[in-house]
C-alpha cells in the first residue's frame, strides 16, 4: 500500500524529529553520514540497519566507503518523503 507523503506540519518539525538529518535539495528526501573507527564497524552498522529495514520493508540508499556510511531515505514508491522514512531514520539513529 501506497504511504502518503509527509504533510507540511510534518516537514516542518523534521529538524526536531531527526535532528542529524538533511532534506536534500535536489529531490525530496533526507541523508546523513555516519563515520566510525574503521571498515569493519561500518560494516557491522549496516548490517544492524539491514536487518531492521528488512523487517520494515523499507530499504535505504547507502553508500559506503571504508570507515564511511552515506544513507539517504525516501519512499520511492510514494514519490517523496513518508512516515516510513522518519521510523527508519529514528531506528538508524539509534543503531548508531
Amino acid at each position: 500500500m501506497k504511504q502518503p507523503l509527509l504533510n507540511p506540519e510534518q516537514r516542518e518539525t523534521l529538524t526536531q524529529t531527526v535532528p542529524h538529518w538533511i532534506l536534500l535539495g535536489n529531490r525530496d528526501a533526507i541523508t546523513r553520514t555516519f563515520q566510525f573507527q574503521n571498515f569493519l564497524e561500518a560494516f557491522a552498522f549496516m548490517g544492524k540497519v539491514a536487518i531492521f529495514a528488512e523487517e520494515l520493508n523499507h530499504h535505504p540508499e547507502w553508500f559506503n566507503v571504508w570507515n564511511k556510511v552515506e544513507i539517504t531515505l525516501s519512499t520511492h514508491d510514494s514519490g517523496g518523503l513518508t512516515q516510513l522514512d522518519i521510523n527508519l531514520a529514528k531506528k538508524i539513529d539509534q543503531i548508531a
